[in-house]
Formats: structure tokens, sequence, C-alpha cells
């Protein structure tokens, strides 16, 4: 796992089974009332197959957790609606975004990866930060 970044971003990084999984977080103030107890963040990931097998994001599971100790977890098929096809070399990027009660919390989880000779594994998302700039920890 690496984390880096500047004040206001963060990012993630974990290799499972030759799949390289980056994500780059940071704090959308537009999308985000503290006065309410909401803020928003906004990651972007880049899925990488390192290896030479073709590849396919089957589903996602999020563990999503607020400063509070509160823990949230999200499962689904697919990523932004798409279940990506990777072949050797190739790599698939988007951005989502998370809700928090809390203007600092973590997000990890794994995606559910099929592989072209019908096995399949789970690639690591690798643990990072959601934090409001400049917020203390």
């Amino acid at each position: 796992m690496k984390l880096e970044g500047r004040q206001d971003e963060f990012n993630s990084e974990a290799v499972t089974s030759g799949v390289r999984v980056r994500v780059v977080s940071r704090f959308s103030p537009q999308q985000s009332h503290p006065g309410h107890h909401q803020w928003f963040f906004i990651y972007t990931v880049t899925i990488t197959n390192e290896s030479s097998r073709t590849v396919q994001l089957i589903s996602r599971h999020w563990i999503i957790e607020n400063a509070d100790g509160e823990t949230d977890e999200v499962r689904g098929d697919g990523v932004v609606g798409e279940q990506p096809v990777l072949a050797p070399g190739e790599h698939f990027e988007y951005s989502s975004g998370c809700p928090l009660s809390t203007p600092f919390g973590t997000m990890h989880g794994t995606y559910h990866m099929l592989v072209e000779d019908g096995s399949a594994f789970e690639a690591e998302i690798a643990p990072f930060t959601l934090s409001e700039p400049y917020t203390v920890h």
C-alpha cells in the first residue's frame, strides 16, 4: 500500500494478481454542507491489468468508515454501470463519490475479478483517506 498526496488529495495503490488499483480522493466543497454534518468526497479509480491474462471486473465491495467509527458496506455489480474487460496492458478509469457525516473517514475494499480461464480473485483496493483539507484528526 502506498499513501501520498497534497493536503487536499489522498492516494492509495495495491496490486493483486497483476491488477493494479490506484485511487485518488479529494474533498468536494461544492457538494458538502458542514453545517448540516454532510461532507462529500470524490474519488477516481484507475484499474490497470499488468498481468498476461484478460480479466473482467464483475462486482465491487466497499467498506467505508467515518470519524465516529461507523461503518457502511456497499456491494454491487460492476462500477459506474459497467463491468469492464481489460486485456493485458489495458486500463479503466472512473470517478464516483462518497458522502460522510463527519469531515474525515476512510474507504477500502475489493473488486471481484473474473479471469479468462474461468478462475476468479479479489483485487485489493488499498485503504485511502477521505478528509476535509486542514482538518486535524
